[in-house]
């Protein structure tokens, strides 16, 4: 059968003179000249001509089920199932098809760009998406998100290659776990973006020299998130087996932490001596800390086929939702490890040590199927509590914000962190969820946007004070001096992305625009690197502070790419769920 993709290149294809497996092309190289892609078993071949020798696969599979995706033995490529061999990949932009010899070249699947064709493989682990089908910067906006990258990249890679953070000011690095955080973070982020020079140079220092066997302590959560969530979005975008490796070797480092007296874990474990404790000065594990790895622990027991993960992720879950302490499903900040009972009792918070307990509540369920009653429930009663005793409206804008509560006391306290709730809440919506989430979503999305709208640079503060009063004073917004950093933050970019890709409300991409816009303008560091700042209301003097934090490449630039396309397909919110750092892993498939 012959079939010619859409700009001329010929396609050879199984015979189809025999049942079983046949390989399908599913990755391309640069180019006229594309790469191989494949042999089928039995010498039947599937690949592009023109390239050079076909790359041999040894699939030996019983029966195949028509229509589904699934893993070679190898973990690195992927093959479509059914017999005798598929009538259709869609394996690049629309145009490219691949149809069996037979009597019908009706596709049995309709057409569809590889990356919806690799959305609909979620669950599955092992298959890569199209090695780097995913489109390429499709307008100006995206293609200043790449830029913006390149140049945070170039002054890392310079200055901090293989360290955790740059220090742009100075040209040099700084420390945290000593795990070339920022690298790890930025994995995802370059493949999304198209970036294969820089993402197989990566790909290289983590197969050359990221080692967990040395003596350091690391933050469970902290590398949880960064580390063991990137090393698993990256093999779930790239298929490469080197990234799964590298998760189980690290997740089986932070199972000590788990060894506690009431199955809370410890914040503090040492990758290389496996001796897990609190922090020096306390007892207590954060709710945030140790209700926001599960995510990754489960996703870790999926691929793996080991349920320690899991299972030990699963009874924080299960212990800190029987806990006594809650306020209408809103959670104290602080748990003690050998207790396993809340500390600190009365003061509740969406910010700083709370703030992604409820984001992986929805999150988890969602990643689960929908099926964990639990979970929801949870949810939807702290929805509630938020607006029960959280929420209130400032003057003169009447702005709808998430306050503090302590000890009954109301605080016009909002973090910038708390920024990633109108996302979350839009997310929920879109899942089947109460439709007055996507209005409170809406609500508090201008909230932040004005958090940036109101400071001279167009920055937001690290934590905003809400005017109350009606008084002579114009803006909703007020900052204190310890407050007026900003650290290069994601969680308002995050939520306009969310806002956008459900509502296609344009305005959102438009404020995004504005935020990159005073990014570049206010934290951009001409020898290569973006800068946190002290001073958002200063545009003459914003302090630099020559940090640039691992989750401006990870999480803020990876967003706006996402914003500011106008693709729906690209990273399906009906495919995969975001961990908190913004690592896409897949929703899984029905049992």
């Amino acid at each position: 059968a012959g079939v010619t993709h859409a700009g001329g290149w010929p396609l050879r294809l199984c015979p189809g003179d025999r049942p079983g497996c046949c390989c399908a092309p599913l990755s391309f190289g640069d180019g006229p000249r594309p790469m191989a892609l494949g042999r089928c078993a039995e010498s039947s071949d599937a690949f592009l001509s023109g390239s050079p020798a076909p790359v041999t696969f040894d699939v030996h599979k019983p029966d195949c089920t028509p229509g589904t995706l699934g893993p070679l033995l190898s973990l690195l490529r992927c093959f479509l199932e059914g017999g005798p061999c598929w009538d259709l990949v869609q394996a690049d932009q629309p145009g490219l098809v691949a149809s069996s010899a037979g009597p019908s070249l009706q596709p049995k699947v309709p057409p569809r760009q590889a990356h919806s064709l690799w959305g609909h493989r979620a669950g599955l682990p092992g298959c890569p998406h199209p090695a780097f089908l995913l489109p390429a910067p499709q307008n100006e906006r995206q293609k200043a998100v790449v830029d913006a990258f390149l140049h945070a990249w170039a002054g890392y890679r310079k200055f901090a290659w293989g360290h955790d953070e740059l220090k742009p000011l100075t040209r040099s690095f700084s420390e945290w776990f000593g795990l070339g955080l920022t690298l790890i973070d930025a994995l995802d982020t370059m493949w999304i973006l198209g970036l294969k020079k820089e993402f197989q140079e990566a790909r290289k220092w983590v197969s050359k020299k990221l080692r967990f066997r040395k003596n350091v302590d690391v933050n469970l959560f902290e590398s949880t998130i960064r580390i063991l969530g990137g090393l698993l979005s990256a093999f779930h975008l790239s298929g490469d087996i080197l990234f799964l490796k590298k998760a189980e070797d690290f997740g089986n480092r932070l199972m000590p932490a788990f060894r506690t007296p009431s199955k809370i874990p410890y914040s503090m474990v040492n990758i290389g001596t496996g001796v897990a404790h609190p922090p020096r000065w306390t007892s207590d594990s954060t709710v945030a800390e140790v209700t926001s790895i599960q995510l990754e622990f489960r996703e870790l027991s999926r691929l793996t086929g080991d349920k320690k993960f899991q299972e030990a992720a699963e009874e924080v879950t299960r212990r800190v939702h029987a806990l006594h302490g809650k306020l209408d499903g809103l959670v104290p900040m602080f748990i003690n490890t050998n207790s396993g009972s809340f500390t600190h009792l009365g003061m509740f918070t969406l910010g700083a040590r709370a703030d992604s307990y409820y984001e992986y509540l929805l999150k988890q369920w969602i990643q689960g199927g929908k099926k964990e009653r639990q979970l929801l429930e949870d949810y939807l009663e702290a929805v509630d509590g938020i607006r029960k005793h959280l929420l209130a409206r400032s003057e003169p804008r009447k702005l709808t914000f998430v306050g503090e509560l302590n000890h009954g006391r109301f605080s016009a306290k909002m973090d910038h962190l708390v920024c990633f709730l109108p996302g979350t809440l839009a997310l929920g919506a879109h899942h089947g969820l109460p439709a007055e989430h996507m209005e409170l979503a809406q609500a508090l999305m201008d909230t932040c946007y004005q958090m940036y709208r109101q400071m001279e640079t167009g920055l937001s503060p690290e934590t905003a004070h809400f005017n109350l009063h009606h008084t002579k004073i114009l803006k909703d917004v007020q900052v204190k001096a310890a407050d007026r950093h900003n650290l290069l933050r994601p969680e308002t970019v995050e939520s306009l992305f969310y806002l956008y890709r459900l509502t296609g409300d344009r305005k959102y991409q438009d404020w995004g625009w504005e935020i990159l816009h005073s990014f570049n303008t206010y934290t951009r560091v001409p020898s290569g690197g973006y800068s946190s700042i002290s001073n958002v209301q200063d545009p003459r003097h914003p302090q630099p502070r020559d940090k640039m934090e691992s989750f401006f490449l990870g999480e803020t630039l990876k967003y706006l790419y996402l914003l500011f396309s106008d693709d729906p397909d690209l990273l399906s919110l009906d495919t995969y769920v975001f961990n908190t750092e913004a690592h896409p892993l897949p929703i899984w498939a029905p049992s």
